[in-house]
């Protein structure tokens, strides 16, 4: 297998440079692409049939077989290195032996369905890669993102999202509220969570069609967005907490939401 595959030996050569500098989103929008790490996501890439350039640690080349051939039977460009090289290529401290470089999604134009997750100015990375993987594992259709928010597709985020990058489409706007008002022309019910807003569980009817806005882990949906609100709604807090984790109060609303669509459906 080894005297089959090109072989990166040194970190400052072209192809482990191209890699690393995928770190940085200004590289990643350059390239086009943006790295991943990992079989799962390498996997998923592979299904989706986005992978470019796939790099594998060579002490770990049997263990990967299956992958390397069949993102080489797809055209796929397949590297191998040494441990040090692949760990300054990849982010995360203990690399898991084979990294790539994927595709950026082209963004699509609007939403294929009826249920739509918006973020206003999320800044954790963990949280907008844990809300997406929600988002899939809940049946929602779509995330739409708004200024300010982490960068779905830095090493943090995609981490999170275990996967889930590949299979919702993401739409990034730079203005959410102008975004959202489209939606609501068009018949979409736009909820905003919101600290002093309706008890969630007691909304009543919506539309079939639903947007919902997680603002952000500091100050909340921005007015201008809140604007837009068709609902405002708040989790109630029945203990002593004030409020909750973005990721979890996200999780609770859309699994909600979703039971609700097809228990009426």
């Amino acid at each position: 297998m080894i005297n089959s595959m090109q072989r990166v030996t040194g970190v400052h050569g072209a192809q482990a440079r191209a890699l690393r500098a995928l770190k940085d989103k200004k590289e990643r929008q350059a390239a086009g692409c943006f790295l991943i790490e990992g079989g799962k996501m390498v996997r998923e890439a592979l299904r989706c049939g986005s992978v470019r350039t796939a790099l594998v640690d060579e002490n770990r080349l049997a263990e990967y077989e299956d992958l390397t051939q069949a993102l080489a039977a797809v055209g796929t460009q397949v590297l191998c290195a040494p441990a040090h090289v692949l760990a300054a290529v990849c982010e995360t401290r203990t690399p898991q032996g084979i990294a790539a470089a994927a595709a950026l999604p082209v963004p699509p134009a609007g939403v294929a369905g009826d249920l739509l997750v918006a973020l206003d100015g999320v800044q954790d990375p963990g949280n907008v890669g844990t809300i997406l993987r929600t988002a899939d594992a809940a049946g929602f259709h779509g995330l739409l993102l708004g200024p300010g928010c982490a960068d779905v597709y830095g090493g943090k985020a995609l981490r999170a999202t275990m996967g889930s990058i590949f299979r919702v489409p993401v739409r990034q706007t730079p203005d959410l509220a102008t975004a959202l008002a489209d939606l609501r022309g068009q018949g979409w019910a736009v909820l905003t969570g919101e600290l002093g807003g309706t008890d969630f569980f007691a909304r009543g009817a919506l539309p079939v069609r639903q947007a919902l806005v997680i603002g952000s882990e500091g100050g909340g949906v921005s007015p201008a967005v809140s604007a837009q609100a068709t609902h405002r709604l708040a989790l109630p807090m029945r203990g002593g907490a004030e409020s909750l984790n973005a990721a979890v109060a996200a999780g609770i609303m859309m699994y909600a939401l979703a039971q609700a669509k097809e228990f009426t459906a």
